[in-house]
């Protein structure tokens, strides 16, 4: 019986740990405008950091942008932000 329980017990903790790395599909609307970091050559998909998270990007219109540039939240759809470059006068991002 014991082990029947642990065995539970060890797969509940493996779900919860599992479901801490998962996006929250809320945070949508919170990375709207937000600058991001071209971490995967955009072409027109790559990846994207945002606010500390590794994200699916589209550059809007099928522009290819090159890994380390800057480039704006615009849109989503799904868990695929679409993203535009930085307008130039917008601050540089900071690293945290």
């Amino acid at each position: 019986m014991s082990l029947i329980f642990g065995s539970l017990l060890v797969a509940a903790l493996y779900v919860v740990l599992l479901s801490r790395h998962k996006k929250a599909a809320t945070g949508q609307l919170t990375l709207m405008n937000s600058l991001a970091l071209v971490e995967t050559a955009l072409q027109p998909e790559g990846s994207v950091l945002v606010q500390g998270e590794l994200w699916r990007a589209r550059a809007r219109a099928g522009l290819t942008v090159e890994r380390g540039a800057r480039v704006l939240v615009v849109g989503t759809s799904g868990h695929l932000l679409e993203v535009e470059p930085a307008p130039l006068g917008v601050p540089s991002l900071t690293e945290t």
